[in-house]
């Protein structure tokens, strides 16, 4: 039983393939996304089916594979069952895959005027709130009514931040220059708000540096030290100071979801599961815990990062462990995670990559790091036609997903 059909769960399904096992992997989503490009679907670059496939044609080839689509309410570890509403699942061996939430450190409260960014349905609720303010100040008449609507402030400088940063400057400045006639969006202010001392602060400092000065040339506003203490309608507080905007963003923290609780198992403070070296639970040697759910250790006494490479590894080493356990045969040793690189974008022709051994910066590494996602990571039934929109918007500066659609623009 997976419970999770992220990369994890997803690359631990698949490698089972050829196992003596019948497999059945749950999600309460029908379709497996790649979350590293749900920045480009918030900011109108791709339309929602370039980053989301059906999880039932990924799997539709694989016989011992059955895909289930429900909602995930628990685990009883001693009837060895999984809960799905009124359902109950049983399982041999377990992989949960569960992923991560958004975290607000505490204040919750905060989460209804600044939307994170982890779902479809996140991406077009966040494009819909971008999309309708240049709207709507088009149609506003007072100036300073005017600015409140196209200032736009992103809370949190890691990647995800710094991509969704770049990619709305990039946004007001060309793709959106001359659509309005009453507004300029070349106007627009981009507030990017980070607590630490840095941009990209799992990268190099070198690489950070080029970052924030890479997003000060797009005109972003970069605030670094600077901690958010409220936030409501109409912006955020950092201590003493207001920043009025009508565009909130949130890219600050993540939570594991709630795979800790569903197990009764031991977990760090953002949720994530204690697991032992082969990534099961010390409680119970047939469950296992992998990706962002997961707290996993590195031999130097790190922790894995909760990036896409490292939840495709756990999934396929789960799998080997699994299927050797099957055939009496010995366990593979501890899991090791290989670090294959860092990577970030900040804009047009611009973006960071930390290799092991080599490292990277602007128009060389932008396309590498496109090459990398279209190519490497995401596994797309069709690269070409998601390369060649993407050639396209490069030589138009066109972002053809600039749709409102829904209630996605409402308060």
């Amino acid at each position: 039983m997976i419970v999770g059909a992220g990369f994890g769960g997803l690359f631990a399904a698949q490698a089972l393939a050829r196992a003596p096992a019948d497999v059945t992997i749950v999600d309460r989503h029908n379709y497996h996304l790649f979350q590293p490009l749900l920045y480009q679907v918030a900011t109108a670059g791709l339309p929602p089916s370039d980053v989301a496939w059906p999880i039932r044609s990924i799997l539709r080839r694989q016989r011992n594979a059955t895909v289930l689509l429900g909602e995930v309410t628990g685990v009883d570890r001693a009837k060895r069952v999984v809960l799905v509403g009124e359902a109950e699942l049983p399982f041999d061996y377990l992989v949960v895959a569960t992923g991560s939430t958004h975290s607000y450190f505490g204040h919750d409260e905060w989460r209804p005027f600044a939307p994170g960014l982890k779902s479809i349905d996140d991406a077009t609720a966040i494009r819909g709130r971008i999309l309708h303010a240049f709207e709507a100040a088009e149609m506003e008449s007072d100036a300073a009514k005017r600015a409140l609507l196209l200032r736009f402030v992103i809370v949190g400088a890691g990647p995800t931040g710094v991509e969704l940063a770049g990619t709305i400057a990039e946004l007001a400045r060309f793709t959106l220059a001359a659509d309005f006639r009453r507004s300029d969006p070349r106007s627009a202010k981009i507030v990017l708000v980070e607590a630490g001392p840095r941009v990209l602060a799992s990268f190099a400092e070198r690489q950070s540096a080029y970052a924030q000065r890479a997003l000060e040339k797009l005109g972003v506003e970069v605030r670094v030290g600077a901690t958010v203490t409220g936030c409501d309608s109409g912006g955020v507080w950092l201590g003493g100071e207001r920043i009025a905007s009508a565009t909130v963003i949130w890219a600050a923290g993540v939570a594991a979801a709630p795979a800790g609780k569903w197990l009764a198992a031991q977990t760090d403070r953002a949720g994530r599961v204690l697991v032992a070296p082969d990534l099961s639970i010390p409680e119970d040697p047939t469950v296992f815990v992998v990706g962002d759910a997961a707290s996993v250790v590195t031999a130097g006494g790190g922790r894995v990062p909760g990036v896409a490479p490292a939840a495709k590894q756990q999934g396929r080493y789960v799998a080997r462990v699994i299927t050797a356990r099957m055939h009496g045969a010995a366990a593979p040793a501890a899991f090791v995670y290989v670090n294959a690189g860092s990577l970030a974008t900040i804009g047009r022709k611009c973006a960071v990559i930390e290799f092991p051994f080599v490292t990277l910066r602007g128009w060389l590494a932008w396309w590498l790091w496109g090459i990398a996602h279209i190519y490497f990571l995401v596994g797309v039934p069709s690269p070409i036609v998601v390369s060649l929109r993407w050639l396209w918007e490069y030589l138009t500066y066109g972002r053809g997903a600039r749709l409102i659609t829904g209630q996605e623009h409402a308060d």
